[in-house]
């Protein structure tokens, strides 16, 4: 069996790379980064440190490695021949790795059966967006993409900090993860994976991870940074900050567990594992690193202004993640291209501009006054600190 999994970074090589590999598939690693495939195509293996509760060192080998730029004639070779293609590439990079993976597909034998495509990134229903990137480019003529692939969203989830260097090809992750995948497009043909769960209904799962894990995540970078601590793990052993984290998930789990029926008990056995996940010392997690792009973090379906105003929308005032908007608003890490940026828009535009920019929230919202009352406090800040 053969995988194809672009993106050959920390997360490709820590999470779905391991276990692609602990199914028996060889992995081709696809990647633009010359000097990271070429280690990786001279190495025969490489460790994955698990640390935390339980921790273990997982060895991957079985691999190959191929430059998606300068190789793409052997990356759709291999496409061609392969048994599934995974992603993690970050969501915005997806069109770019679409043209050879619709190149691959068309130049599949006649009688194989569908290449099974998963985009494991950290968005929702990220696969469809890259199925709609692939149809986009798809020649009918060569037959009916439907036939000839199967795209099944996912949900994942494990911590993969920034690593320490000198690591190489080795990688620390946490020993907790989550990858779990609709069952439904696969027609009773999905594949084996020890450690991926399958299941009918994705969409509970996708926001219960994008409003939990990623929220709180997030939530604890930048109250973190506002307490100026570096990691992840000295911000929650902050008790305010903490306290704060905790607040703002008791809101998103009144959201979930109202949605999409999960127990109370359950949820909140969820948002205890994420509390100690986040507080884990063995993970050289930064504020800064967590924190960067937070105009994607704030933007409409994200992590803040998504349950914030599905929240308003039911009646409840979000107080905590308000709070957790404004601190992220405050976020000025001056090496983050998203943070200058929205330190751009806050500088230049109305309140009601600036909040419709950074939040899409349509002025009618029912949160939308309340986060430009966030953004007119931001603005009144900057207008007073001295130059």
């Amino acid at each position: 069996m053969k995988a194809v999994h672009f993106g050959a970074g920390n997360i490709g090589r820590g999470f779905v790379g391991l276990l692609l590999h602990d199914a028996g598939y060889e992995v081709v690693f696809a990647d633009v980064a010359e000097e990271l495939i070429s280690q990786l195509a001279k190495a025969d293996s490489y460790a994955v440190h698990e640390v935390g509760e339980n921790p273990a060192v997982r060895n991957v080998s079985n691999f190959r490695a191929l430059n998606s730029n300068t190789q793409e004639a052997e990356l759709i070779a291999e496409i061609a021949t392969a048994d599934i293609v995974t992603t993690a590439v970050g969501p915005h990079i997806l069109k770019f790795v679409a043209p050879a993976i619709a190149k691959g597909i068309a130049a599949r034998e006649a009688g194989l059966v569908p290449l099974q495509v998963m985009a494991c990134e950290n968005a929702i229903n990220a696969t469809d967006i890259l199925r709609d990137e692939v149809a986009a480019l798809w020649d009918d003529a060569l037959g009916a993409l439907q036939s000839a692939a199967v795209f099944a969203n996912t949900a994942v989830d494990r911590i993969v900090p920034n690593q320490e260097a000198g690591q190489g090809l080795d990688v620390t992750v946490e020993t907790f993860y989550e990858w779990v995948i609709d069952r439904t497009a696969f027609a009773g043909a999905a594949p084996a994976i020890p450690g991926a769960t399958f299941v009918d209904d994705l969409s509970p799962y996708i926001e219960r991870k994008l409003f939990t894990v990623n929220t709180g995540h997030a939530s604890a970078a930048y109250f973190g940074f506002e307490a100026g601590v570096e990691k992840i793990s000295d911000a929650m052993a902050d008790q305010d900050v903490a306290e704060d984290v905790r607040a703002v998930l008791e809101e998103t789990k009144q959201l979930l567990v109202s949605k999409h029926g999960f127990s109370n008990d359950e949820q909140e056995a969820y948002v205890q594992k994420i509390l100690v996940r986040f507080s884990n010392p063995y993970l050289p997690d930064t504020v800064t690193r967590v924190g960067r792009a937070p105009l994607r973090k704030l933007s409409r379906n994200e992590r803040f202004i998504g349950p914030a105003a599905q929240l308003a929308e039911r009646g409840v005032v979000p107080e905590a993640l308000l709070g957790a908007i404004a601190a992220a608003l405050r976020f000025n890490d001056p090496s983050d291209a998203e943070a200058t940026e929205l330190a751009g828009i806050l500088a230049s535009s109305s309140p009601a501009d600036a909040t419709a920019r950074i939040t899409g929230l349509e002025p009618g919202h029912p949160l939308f006054n309340a986060v430009s009352t966030l953004v007119e406090e931001r603005q009144a800040e900057e207008a007073r600190t001295p130059a």
